[in-house]
């Protein structure tokens, strides 16, 4: 999908207008809405438009000070009841993101028909985009991030190798979004922790909510140790590589996957950070969470406490331990 959009954006370019135009075109003849890729000239400025009533006010002050993209209004000549409403991307070393964003864009607004929904959406997207645009300029993920990233999408590669939704599997990890869980689908969640060391290993549980069945039946913990060691092992930019590959026959899998990468902080234009470390499981182990698991939990903590935060050490020989053909025959009930 993102290919398809660069080329339509590099053939309106390639037009070299000099007057003030826009020049459009639809993206394909199975999006409803009347939503266009364009580019405005003279600017030569790639865009995503909304073809709208012109009766409709939008909320033009809430979107000012959007980072790196402009929000426009465009009368349309022809159709004095028309407007264009213009998502401008301002600059060109951004391409590669608004590429993604456009295409997560067009995904969402495809079956739309109601121009008051429409506009909804794209506020939701909109107020999204500016979130991410705000990361672009941090020097990189940390180290303990670059870490639950690879754990994240490491687990994810099984996933995708054991469930024959690869849509499903993508949408279901909300790590990126700092959800409760990593993973999380109707009545089950996966939590995944990464740790490194040859120690015993601590893992650090952020919340109360997190290993708390009573609001979620089916939890299960997923720990990888790992050996981080420089220029050897798989990096973090081979594994997602890695998923990007298995992704390509699923357009819609593989722009969802690209957006939830940016959601993570991970950028093309940072690969360069991550180019050095590598990563080896020493060991991994899948707990399914029962009351009797050590955890602390909401029902737990008095009136008054909160942003619990605690640590676990857990023996590979308890009665809660699973392998992973069950954890992920599991899951699989909840797909097919």
């Amino acid at each position: 999908m993102m290919k398809k959009i660069e080329k339509i954006w590099q053939e309106l370019e390639n037009e070299h207008l000099l007057k003030s135009r826009l020049l459009y075109r639809r993206y394909s003849g199975a999006i409803k809405p009347d939503v266009y890729v364009a580019v405005k000239y003279p600017e030569k400025l790639r865009c995503i438009a909304a073809h709208l009533n012109s009766t409709i006010e939008l909320p033009l002050k809430s979107w000012a000070k959007l980072r790196d993209i402009k929000i426009e209004i465009l009368p349309d000549d022809k159709q004095p009841d028309k407007q264009f409403l213009l998502i401008l991307l301002l600059e060109n070393e951004h391409r590669d993101i608004f590429s993604i964003l456009c295409a997560d864009l067009i995904t969402q607004v495809a079956g739309i028909t109601n121009e008051a929904e429409l506009i909804k959406l794209l506020i939701l997207r909109l107020e999204k985009w500016g979130l991410l645009f705000e990361k672009i300029g941090k020097q990189g993920l940390s180290e303990e991030a670059q870490r639950a990233l690879y754990g994240e999408i490491f687990f994810l590669r099984k996933f995708l190798l054991n469930i024959s939704n690869p849509y499903f599997c993508i949408n279901s990890w909300k790590g990126p979004e700092r959800s409760v869980q990593d993973f999380q689908f109707s009545d089950w969640a996966v939590e995944i922790k990464t740790t490194c060391g040859k120690k015993q290993q601590k893992m650090y549980i952020s919340n109360e909510r997190q290993l708390d069945i009573s609001i979620i039946p089916k939890i299960f913990l997923v720990h990888y140790s790992l050996e981080v060691r420089q220029n050897h092992g798989e990096t973090l930019n081979d594994l997602v590589d890695n998923l990007l590959d298995m992704l390509s026959q699923s357009s819609a899998a593989y722009n969802l996957f690209r957006l939830k990468l940016l959601e993570a902080g991970y950028f093309d234009s940072q690969r360069y950070l991550y180019e050095e470390v590598g990563y080896h499981i020493r060991q991994e182990n899948i707990y399914k969470i029962t009351e009797d698991f050590p955890k602390i939990t909401e029902s737990q903590i008095p009136k008054g406490v909160g942003d619990v935060r605690y640590s676990i050490v857990i023996s590979a020989d308890k009665n809660w331990v699973l392998d992973e053909y069950t954890l992920f025959q599991s899951l699989r009930k909840e797909v097919e």
